[in-house]
């Protein structure tokens, strides 16, 4: 089993900066990849970002491209997404996730992810 918890979340107005951190206990990470979704109130969740266990290799939402940066770091059995030039459409609760395929994350196959965080909230004020 593996225990997902979020942090980092919170209120920030338009174009400012947030860094969630996603910290895993009870196994190590090293052997899943990892991908952040979110769901902003009346949606349904929807992919963010995602990183292969090596963290060779990333993936993004195209609505995220070129402003968020997904990072892992094994050792300390953590996963990060940093988040820049945020926008009020980025309001949203964020979701880490674990799962051994990166293809499952990447086609939102939201069934078969192993394991769900329970989320942060981020707010972004315009």
């Amino acid at each position: 089993q593996v225990q997902l918890v979020e942090s980092g979340g919170g209120l920030v107005q338009a174009g400012g900066s947030l860094r969630l951190s996603c910290a895993a206990s009870g196994r190590t990470l090293k052997t899943y990849a990892m991908g952040w979704f979110r769901q902003a109130p009346g949606k349904e969740r929807e992919f963010v970002a995602a990183i292969s266990w090596t963290g060779g290799r990333t993936g993004y939402a195209d609505s995220v491209k070129g402003r968020f940066t997904v990072s892992r770091d094994n050792a300390k059995n953590t996963v990060y997404l940093q988040m820049n030039s945020l926008k009020p459409e980025d309001t949203a609760v964020y979701y880490c996730a674990a799962e051994g395929a990166l293809r499952t994350i990447l086609a939102e196959l939201l069934s078969e992810i192993d394991y769900w965080g329970q989320g942060t909230q981020v707010t972004v004020s315009s």
